[in-house]
């Protein structure tokens, strides 16, 4: 049965209240400024780490842009601490996201394939922009690990996007 979300571009984005890593929680999506919620499959994925630091050297980027980062996990605090530790990112790392949440997002959602990967479901790699409207201004929802936005065409269509008053795309699915 079939219990995920599809989430439109254009559509208010539902504010989620995720764990984050060093402690507090941090509210994704509230209108004000603009945001993007990396999502990411875990620790226990290569890929993952790699990207989460190809990320942070963009960090000044999306700063300059007036962009918010965070990246979010259904990891444990331990398991996000491994990861925090062996990629260093400068923006908060969010974890503990449940299968309510995934599927609310529209997010796939996968199995482990043993004990040694990890020990719990996880969700694919997702990307969210929210606007300062609290509108979703961009999604990307991926079903495997090496579906990723490039970051550097992303930096540049938000440019794009916020000097030119670019519309939101994709509102009539």
């Amino acid at each position: 049965m079939d219990t995920t979300t599809k989430l439109h571009p254009g559509q208010p984005f539902a504010p989620v209240t995720f764990r984050q890593l060093g402690g507090g929680e941090l509210r994704f999506g509230a209108p004000g400024s603009w945001q993007a919620l990396f999502v990411i499959r875990g620790q226990h994925c290569p890929i993952c780490k790699a990207y989460l630091a190809e990320i942070e050297q963009r960090r000044g980027a999306f700063a300059e842009l007036g962009v918010s980062l965070a990246a979010v996990s259904a990891d444990s605090e331990s398991q996000t601490r491994s990861i925090a530790d062996a990629a260093q990112p400068g923006f908060p790392l969010l974890y503990a996201m449940d299968l309510a949440t995934m599927h609310g997002l529209g997010l796939y959602v996968s199995e482990p394939r043993s004990p040694q990967e990890t020990d719990h479901a996880f969700p694919e790699p997702a990307l969210f922009v929210v606007n300062p409207q609290g509108l979703l201004q961009l999604v990307d929802v991926a079903n495997a690990p090496f579906l990723r936005p490039d970051l550097d065409k992303l930096l540049g269509g938000l440019r794009f996007v916020m000097g030119h008053d670019y519309p939101i795309r994709g509102t009539l699915s």
